[in-house]
């Protein structure tokens, strides 16, 4: 699977075009009613806008105005039912760690904050708007951490399989740069529904077939988050890919498309952009730094707020101090996570097992050590480390790499099924603007 999908609405027939509105309005208008909220001519004008500097800055042609304004405002929906369905999971982000990230995109574009700020303004983008962009993209992360990849088992057979396929395979491997074209099924659609999207998956074909530019047919038809990219959704390892795309572009040359493909979730097309080959990792010689490493989870949600979290685990710290408790008592009476029953112990962690949160407070740890309260996308946790070693990359270690390989394909494929059952139970309403 290639990239989570947006969908098409469920309440009302989507309008052609909404209304342009009038300059001599002096209130805003509302453009679409999701769920109990609603998303305001004004905000969506602003994401055209938006959108349309992205596109020209990355040679993208733009689509006709009331082609972008439908895919915008599709886009606009499958967002807020995220950042809806976050807030009643108790999912926030508060300013000091949107502060941090927005920091280090301006230290990424080599610019201060003042620098970049003055720069997203020049460009017509209201640093409050771009600031809550990025709140809701960590927002909406957090969310797929939550719902879609803490949810993802892999079984020991599957690890056994893709290991003796490793074996039999040759010495590189080739990542491609993709893009795609994605006419979307709705969840539990019709013959008559199905036939409809197949024979507009067909027509988008023959446009292609017949030299249409891949990039402005993605971004008319495509129903994928990245049609308004072009369909662009950057390098791929193909292990890292369902079988029924890994086997359709594993023989592409640059330039070529698939035919057309189809996935419980609809139809695609691909096309490589591009394709490298790399040498392959080779377990054995290389040395790692293991973590033997246990915590206590409490989970922020409706009933725990994120600031009874941490002052819980801050009384919790407090008792292991004056050695009230044991950690492993305490783990067992109040964590939250699947280890309580093992004292919180988590076992050896490689570089690279854990969440990048996670992981930076443990590796500040010496052993013997509690951290304070640290936050992740499954909560806030106290952390011990209990002992370190350096070990040679070992065939457990390789199993867990073909673990991770196989954990990132399926993944994407349950995220995009998660997308696609949110976005229809989605109460949508489209609004015509009075005149």
């Amino acid at each position: 699977v290639i990239a989570p999908a947006a969908a098409t609405p469920v309440a009302k027939p989507v309008p052609k075009v909404l209304p342009p509105a009038s300059n001599a309005t002096p209130i805003d208008a509302i453009a679409v009613v999701v769920n109990d909220e609603v998303i305001t001519r004004r905000e969506l004008e602003m994401r055209i806008k938006t959108i349309e500097r992205r596109m020209k800055n990355q040679n993208v042609a733009v689509p006709p105005a009331d082609i972008l304004q439908k895919q915008v405002l599709e886009r606009m929906i499958i967002e807020r039912a995220q950042i809806q369905q976050a807030k009643e999971s108790g999912i926030n982000i508060d300013d000091i760690m949107l502060d941090r990230a927005v920091a280090r995109i301006a230290e990424q574009n080599k610019m201060s904050m003042q620098e970049f700020r003055n720069q997203l303004e020049r460009e017509g983008t209201p640093f409050a708007f771009f600031r809550q962009e990025i709140r809701d993209e960590i927002i909406m992360q957090r969310l797929r951490e939550r719902e879609v990849e803490s949810k993802v088992q892999i079984a020991d057979s599957e690890v056994e399989n893709f290991l003796a396929a490793e074996a039999s395979s040759v010495a590189s491997h080739v990542e491609f740069n993709l893009a795609q074209i994605m006419i979307r099924i709705p969840e539990n659609a019709t013959p008559e529904v199905i036939n409809a999207r197949r024979a507009r998956a067909e027509d988008v074909m023959r446009q292609l077939r017949s030299g249409a530019n891949f990039a402005t047919i993605a971004a008319t038809y495509s129903d994928s988050g990245d049609a308004l990219k072009g369909g662009e959704t950057g390098w791929k390892n193909p292990d890292r890919m369902a079988a029924l795309f890994h086997d359709a572009i594993i023989n592409l040359k640059p330039g070529q498309l698939t035919g057309l493909l189809k996935s419980p979730s609809g139809f695609h097309i691909l096309k490589v952009l591009d394709k490298r080959t790399a040498e392959a990792e080779k377990p054995g010689g290389a040395s790692v730094q293991q973590t033997h490493v246990r915590h206590i989870l409490i989970k922020v949600s409706q009933v725990v707020t994120a600031a009874e979290a941490k002052k819980k685990l801050l009384d919790l710290k407090t008792r292991l101090e004056n050695k009230a408790a044991t950690f492993e008592d305490l783990a067992k009476s109040f964590s939250n996570d699947g280890s309580a029953s093992k004292g919180g112990d988590l076992g050896w962690i490689y570089p690279g097992d854990t969440v990048p949160e996670f992981e930076a407070a443990m590796n500040a740890l010496q052993p013997g050590q509690v951290s304070d309260p640290v936050e992740s996308p499954f909560g806030f946790h106290l952390i011990e480390v209990l002992e370190r070693k350096t070990d040679d990359v070992s065939k457990e270690r390789q199993r867990q790499a073909a673990r991770q390989v196989i954990r990132d394909r399926r993944v994407e494929e349950a995220a995009e099924d998660w997308l696609r059952q949110l976005r229809d139970r989605t109460f949508v309403e489209y609004r015509q603007e009075d005149k």
